[in-house]
């Protein structure tokens, strides 16, 4: 027992960090023991590792000095991982690593142990108590856990800490927006017993049974994924849901093609090159630079206008998804919303509206832009939340027949 004064009475954290798996602490000596360790997980888990790779990683954690999570997590991302479908693996492999984060299919699930000390006061046959006693052994440690998604998914964006919003880039990563889908004009093999006959296959299929077509091949049509267009307010009114939402902007570029990404302000700025890197910190970086009016005032209408001239019309509204994320704030004239809005109603598959403020108790959508462009939505969602997000994206992946359904859902 060492001579050191107690703890004081009642509860006390004794240790709040995530500590390393079995105990392990890093330090310079250590982690090229660590890192090598860390490649045999990442193959473990059917990453293709190059040889090499394991030097430079030392390498670059020395020049990093990578005792920092944040520093390790990225010397590992870019030295051992050479293709970007593992990125997911690589995720969840380092936090079951080196943090003990566990990632499932339903998201990312930081599990941070905390000790905490509890005195319990025993008093003896003559009543006094042993506050003073300095020996604590027989006091219960306590672990405590919890999951930082689920506290996130229903938070409001503008109670976010900066550190909170940085690991929001990981959680929108998780947010699949497929889109509705068309018929398309390309024909594919297909098993089923209506469709265009395909001659060559059909012919040689016959070789095998000495020229006799016993089977007949068939063709039919194939789908693809229509275009989402997603159009993003930056003016002041959204400035605290203006970069949760560019991030979730940044997922969908990512992860799918046929994506396309605007700003609205007092200007429409397109920034779908500026969000088509891995990176969502220098995405955020490059659409900040790019957008001259960043929490400035808000013309919806005008922006609108603009689109539709430039962008919508000419083809790239035609038979998208278009996805409007603002609170509908707009000091233009609301007679030019209402024209923009059925311009692009009329070329578009569907348009959905996301609003941050939806969520809040009594709200109604006076606002002289939502009232003007409420009467062409297909579909009209909230927006402030991480859980909210995730229902857009399934908003978004509805069909048309799908929206009547819930229409009428709503109706019973």
């Amino acid at each position: 027992m060492s001579g050191e004064p107690g703890p004081p009475a009642g509860r006390r954290l004794i240790d709040a960090q995530p500590e390393l798996p079995e105990g392990r602490h890093v330090d310079r000596n250590t982690m090229p023991v660590l890192a090598a360790g860390f490649v045999r997980a990442l193959r473990m888990a059917q990453i293709e590792v190059p040889i090499g790779a394991t030097l430079t990683f030392v390498r670059a954690l020395a020049a990093t000095e990578g005792l920092d999570r944040s520093a390790r997590y990225w010397c590992g991302r870019q030295t051992l991982i050479t293709r970007s479908e593992d990125f997911a693996t690589y995720h969840r492999v380092f936090g079951s690593y080196w943090v003990g984060a566990e990632t499932d299919a339903g998201g990312i699930t930081q599990t941070i142990e905390s000790t905490v000390a509890v005195d319990v006061a025993d008093d003896g046959a003559d009543g006094e108590s042993n506050e003073g006693d300095d020996d604590d052994a027989g006091e219960p440690d306590i672990v405590m856990r919890y999951s930082a998604v689920e506290v996130l998914r229903n938070k409001d964006f503008a109670d976010y800490s900066p550190q909170e919003l940085a690991e929001l880039a990981h959680l929108m990563a998780q947010i699949r927006v497929g889109g509705a889908e068309r018929s398309s004009r390309r024909l594919l093999a297909t098993k089923a017993a209506r469709g265009r006959h395909d001659l060559r296959r059909t012919v040689r299929r016959s070789l095998a049974s000495e020229g006799e077509a016993i089977r007949v091949a068939r063709r039919a049509r194939s789908s693809r994924q229509r275009r989402v267009v997603l159009l993003v307010d930056i003016s002041g009114s959204m400035e605290t849901y203006a970069r949760a939402l560019l991030r979730f902007v940044h997922a969908t570029v990512v992860a799918r093609g046929r994506v396309e990404a605007f700003a609205l302000g007092t200007r429409l700025t397109r920034l779908t090159r500026e969000l088509a890197t891995l990176d969502p910190d220098r995405a955020l970086d490059n659409a900040a630079a790019a957008v001259e009016d960043w929490s400035g005032g808000t013309r919806l209408g005008d922006s609108l206008q603009v689109f539709n001239d430039e962008w919508a019309v000419r083809g790239m509204a035609r038979g998208a998804v278009v996805v409007i994320l603002s609170d509908g704030w707009d000091r233009g004239d609301p007679d030019v919303m209402t024209e923009q809005m059925a311009r692009l109603r009329r070329i578009a598959y569907r348009i959905v509206w996301s609003n941050p403020l939806k969520a809040t108790d009594g709200y109604a959508p006076l606002a002289r832009g939502m009232a003007a462009a409420l009467p062409f939505l297909d579909s009209f969602v909230e927006g402030h939340s991480l859980g909210a997000l995730e229902e857009l994206a399934e908003s978004i992946n509805r069909s048309v027949d799908q929206d009547r359904t819930v229409a009428l859902a709503s109706i019973r």
